[in-house]
């Protein structure tokens, strides 16, 4: 199974930060990032994961966010950028927003990570969902949903052929000849489209990995769609194991429409590990995060994934009836689908969001939390799990220490990594360089006397 971990600087518990071993200014400190990475290719992750936005979630109050640590962190091209250096196997993944960049900034930023970090670079595509964000880019909301994925999947064409624009030979660096490059190798991508008119070529050397990885984690019908189509792995969430192994098989035969091999898409469901030597302990430890989340933290949460604000509601009455939004639809109706079945009242529900945003929640021994992992994998759930610690760096820690060596006694995890770049962690191609139709070579400047 493939293993990434997210990871979110103080926890991905909504009380992760009050746990007393977390420790604090991971959102600023580069040496709290540098044990984390270090901890992650110990245990010969795949990847780490960092999540973006470009703006503070709109639909808390600052009352609400003031119990979160989630309102600051570091920008992610240059934290990774420093991360490469500190580490040299394990994938270096962060996000980018279709809505709020330019498809020349990200295919070059994403370039320059995989050069610098020698073939690991990977790039979570997401669209954004808050009016909040919009507010920092000279909007005044943020665009509809079918805009916002129309753009999307012209943005990673644009994206992608400009990674294409050079040969991987095209730099012959010739002092003999005064030649740097061939210019038979380089291309001219010339896009004009409905949203983005991009001539390129791309200022920068073919990437190591031909093309940095794809992440996607979109689930609604568009992103679902434009995951079967361009991406090489996705992020899931599910709450129970009939759950994920309906949405792997709707993806999977989402990619196979598509002309693509199935196993050329990665599923990663996320899972939110409570680890301890023996059940009580872990379910200690469980209820201990449990019992520190502010009750303004859970409701600003649970308001940002399901598109309404909740502290309009009794918080001990049922979840109620809610409108369809145009954020989070694939998060809402999962929680809003829980709710329903296990007849969940507000501060249940954001309890069960505290618990790692929705995703599912192991509490258990190391082989407890095996047993799991394994029933979801060779039961057709999932080719992996994307690991997300519930305060750090104990919970990080914890499943390096404990569940890791389970998993490598079964057979299921490697045991040392066997290559160098993200792809051949993942077991993916590199991506052959195009034909050369539609994707002509750039005439040079005459020369002069």
């Amino acid at each position: 199974m493939h293993l990434a971990t997210l990871l979110q600087p103080n926890g991905h518990h909504t009380a992760g930060w009050r746990h007393p071993d977390a420790v604090l200014g991971g959102d600023q400190e580069i040496d709290v990032y540098r044990r984390l990475a270090a901890t992650a290719e110990r245990g010969c992750f795949d990847v780490l994961f960092l999540a973006d936005a470009v703006g503070l979630r709109d639909r808390e109050t600052t009352a609400q966010l003031s119990r979160s640590p989630i309102a600051v962190c570091l920008e992610p091209f240059t934290l990774l950028a420093a991360l490469s250096v500190t580490t040299s196997r394990i994938g270096l993944a962060t996000t980018a927003s279709t809505t709020y960049n330019e498809p020349y900034h990200v295919a070059r930023k994403f370039a320059s990570l995989d050069h610098l970090s020698g073939g690991r670079a990977g790039w979570n595509v997401v669209t954004s969902f808050t009016d909040g964000e919009a507010r920092n880019f000279s909007r005044d909301r943020h665009p509809d949903h079918a805009s916002r994925y129309a753009r999307a999947r012209e943005f990673v064409a644009v994206v992608r052929g400009l990674w294409d624009s050079w040969d991987d030979d095209a730099f012959v660096r010739d002092k003999a000849s005064g030649r740097y490059f061939d210019p038979d190798k380089l291309h001219v991508l010339d896009h004009r489209g409905v949203h983005f008119a991009v001539r390129g070529p791309l200022n920068i050397a073919r990437a190591p990995q031909g093309h940095p990885v794809i992440f996607q984690a979109g689930a609604s019908e568009d992103g679902l769609s434009l995951a079967a189509a361009t991406a090489d792995v996705v992020y899931a969430a599910a709450q129970t194991f009939e759950d994920a192994r309906s949405f792997y098989q709707r993806l999977k035969a989402r990619v196979a429409a598509q002309g693509r091999a199935p196993a050329a898409l990665k599923i990663l469901p996320g899972i939110q590990p409570f680890v301890g030597r023996t059940e009580q302990e872990a379910r200690e430890k469980h209820r201990a995060l449990l019992d520190l989340v502010h009750p303004d933290a859970g409701l600003g949460l649970l308001s940002t994934l399901i598109g309404v604000d909740m502290s309009a509601y009794p918080i001990d009455g049922p979840v109620p009836d809610l409108p369809e939004t145009d954020s989070h639809r694939s998060r809402q109706k999962l929680l809003l689908d829980l709710a329903r079945r296990e007849n969940l009242t507000v501060r249940q529900l954001y309890g069960h969001v505290s618990n790692g945003a929705g995703h599912h929640t192991v509490v258990g021994t190391p082989q407890q939390v095996a047993d799991r992992l394994q029933h979801w994998f060779e039961g057709g759930a999932a080719d992996g799990f994307n690991i997300l610690p519930p305060y750090l760096p104990g919970g990080l820690d914890d499943f390096v220490a404990l569940v890791v060596p389970e998993l490598q006694r079964r057979g299921l995890f490697r045991t040392e990594y066997e290559g160098h770049t993200l792809r051949e962690h993942l077991g993916l191609p590199r991506p052959d360089l195009p034909a050369t139709a539609g994707h002509s070579p750039m005439p040079l400047p005459s020369s002069r006397a």
